[in-house]
């Protein structure tokens, strides 16, 4: 099942205060960028987070899954408590690497 457009919208919105926000749709899926950092992988309409040790104490009870058969397991973020939302967001943007450039 694919993601619905509501719930992409509502993700990027929600995390707006932490600067740009885009969607890209891949293959029936979406992954979602701040700031130009893949942070959030989103499939039938759940928000996958990598697995990083930085974010582990913060994520210790969330649940996990694996967004597409083949993928690493990772958390699933809920977006019900929106300010530890942003702060996993912020915390694991600050880990992740900015996307290498391909060459032409």
């Amino acid at each position: 099942m694919a993601c619905s457009s509501e719930f992409i919208e509502f993700i990027c919105a929600a995390l707006a205060p932490l600067g740009e926000v885009r969607s890209r749709k891949m293959m029936g899926e979406y992954v979602i960028y701040v700031n130009e950092k893949c942070v959030i992988t989103a499939c039938d309409n759940n928000a996958y987070i990598k697995k990083l040790p930085c974010i582990d104490a913060m994520m210790a009870d969330a649940e996990r899954g694996c967004p597409y058969p083949g993928a690493k397991e990772a958390y699933i973020l809920d977006f019900a408590d929106s300010r530890k939302a942003l702060t996993v967001i912020e915390t694991l943007w600050e880990h992740l690497p900015f996307p290498k450039s391909k060459k032409r």
